[in-house]
């Protein structure tokens, strides 16, 4: 198993084979928070003008993203994981866009398979992976607007890359809670009301989930997930 470590817009377009797309910070640590409320599905498009246009066409569809991390104006939900904490979605689909995670998904043209990445279902991700066993993996850190790496992100490749060649990182945990220093001081910032400091906190729980979001291809929409539960290898 060949694993190359990507980063940002480019590495996204440069993927291959499985292709993880991670965005911890806060894209798709909040994919598994919405699966765990009860989503029918999850809808990533790339700009706000189409996700408009698909919800209007389907107005049982939920809007959820943002752009510079600020709730989209007129979408129900912004990018974050407290806002489904608790409650249920009843199968409703989610529309969802970000400025970093879901441009990875729209971008990974060359990939053979793509599934989200996080650090709430890392270990997950790793038993996939070694159970599809593919010739080629590639793991794409977004960072922050998929223009400039992360502290977050990198960790979850680091991370992952490490269970696939071993037992991981030791001490994931400690390193997971010191991203509230470099990256994540922005959920500790009261000037930064759009970054809740309880996302932080959701972010963080290092596998605290057992499946994967596979990004699929969808004759209407052009793509939509599904949440896989996944044996645990570790």
């Amino acid at each position: 198993m060949d694993i190359q470590i990507l980063h940002l817009l480019d590495g996204a377009r440069q993927a291959k084979g499985l292709t993880v797309i991670i965005d911890v910070f806060r894209a798709f640590s909040l994919e598994c928070y919405m699966y765990q409320a009860n989503a029918g599905g999850v809808i990533p498009v790339g700009t706000v003008e189409d996700a408009f246009a698909l919800q209007k066409a389907n107005p049982s569809f939920i809007l959820c993203g943002e752009r510079n991390g600020i709730k989209v104006e007129g979408f129900a939900y912004g990018n974050s994981p407290s806002e489904f904490e608790n409650i249920d979605l009843h199968n409703h689909v989610v529309i969802h866009t970000t400025s970093a995670g879901v441009q990875g998904i729209v971008n990974a043209s060359g990939a053979d398979e793509i599934i989200t990445g996080s650090l709430v279902n890392a270990k997950a991700i790793a038993s996939y992976i070694r159970q599809k066993n593919p010739e080629t993996v590639s793991l794409v850190a977004m960072g922050w607007n998929a223009k400039k790496k992360t502290e977050e992100d990198e960790l979850c490749a680091a991370y992952i890359n490490a269970l696939l060649k071993g037992d991981g990182i030791k001490e994931i945990d400690r390193l997971a809670d010191e991203l509230r220093f470099t990256e994540g001081k922005k959920f500790f910032d009261p000037s930064k009301p759009e970054f809740p400091e309880r996302d932080f906190a959701l972010c963080t729980m290092v596998d605290r989930f057992n499946g994967v979001i596979r990004v699929l291809p969808h004759p209407v929409y052009g793509f939509m997930t599904e949440w896989k539960e996944v044996k645990n290898e570790f």
